[in-house]
């Protein structure tokens, strides 16, 4: 587990952000020869991150998660930028996982972000982009953490106190290249259709409609098995007319887009 140096204060700038990197790398290098795994999504913040990294001169690999329902414009951005990040691919599409689970990824349930997006970094410490100006659960985040689901790993995050003009700044005065979608409007740039979004959903749908098709696709055949495996009839068993927000894949879908309330404007990235 990281011990947390007493010399940092919370000061939001670059070189705080690289003497944080710079302290923890021994730790990183005794954990794993690789030193810091980098955890990569192409958003402001991850950009940010990489750079930073890279101008502190510690050891480190960079991954970027594919999830089969990243934006085409961000994939494009990230093979032409950053050809040296390693492109780790998914073990399963989202639609296989889908109608393996039989059930729609929640705010909740967010099934897919651990079996997409948070599988690397066993045995490393994990640096990351998250930062507490990001939501209100983020503000309760410390700079260095625990991972909850895996002992061997734990996370770094050097910019957690840096604001979203912070980031911004640092991009321009640096004029660094960043995904096209931020100028069409995209305040987070993520999973599409991630019910983490909420309301973006309807806006990323009417972008890249071929995926709204997909997701219909998979919600329609994970029905199909539900009934044609049992577990239909038990879930009409346990929750009788609630059943029926999922009794079609269509019924899911809009239960999925219109019902799947969230309270709490969290990232649906958890590294961007």
């Amino acid at each position: 587990m990281l011990i947390e140096h007493q010399l940092f204060g919370l000061v939001n700038n670059p070189a705080t952000a690289i003497e944080r990197l710079k302290t923890f790398e021994a730790q990183a290098l005794a954990k794993h020869p690789d030193g810091y795994y980098v955890a990569f999504s192409g958003g402001k913040d991850s950009i940010v991150l990489l750079d930073l990294v890279r101008r502190a001169g510690v050891k480190h690999t960079a991954h970027f998660h594919l999830t089969t329902v990243d934006p085409p414009e961000l994939i494009r951005y990230v093979r032409k930028h950053y050809p040296d990040v390693i492109l780790e691919h998914a073990p399963m599409s989202m639609w296989q996982l889908i109608k393996k689970k039989m059930v729609p990824p929640t705010r909740i349930v967010r099934y897919c972000c651990e079996h997409l997006k948070e599988r690397g970094g066993t045995g490393r410490i994990v640096v990351t982009g998250v930062r507490w100006a990001e939501s209100v659960k983020r503000s309760n985040r410390a700079m260095v953490e625990a991972c909850s689901r895996n002992a061997s790993k734990s996370f770094l995050h050097p910019i957690i106190d840096w604001t979203d003009a912070d980031v911004w700044q640092y991009i321009r005065e640096n004029k660094m290249p960043y995904c096209c979608l931020y100028d069409e409007g995209f305040k987070r740039i993520g999973c599409i259709g991630c019910p983490m979004a909420e309301k973006l959903r309807y806006k990323e749908f009417a972008r890249w409609p071929q995926y709204e098709r997909l997701y219909r696709k998979a919600f329609s055949e994970a029905v199909a098995l539900a009934k044609a495996s049992g577990v239909y009839a038990e879930r009409q068993k346990k929750h009788g007319a609630n059943h029926l927000r999922w009794s079609t894949g269509d019924a899911m879908f809009r239960w999925w887009m219109q019902e799947n309330k969230k309270t709490d404007s969290d990232q649906c990235v958890l590294f961007e």
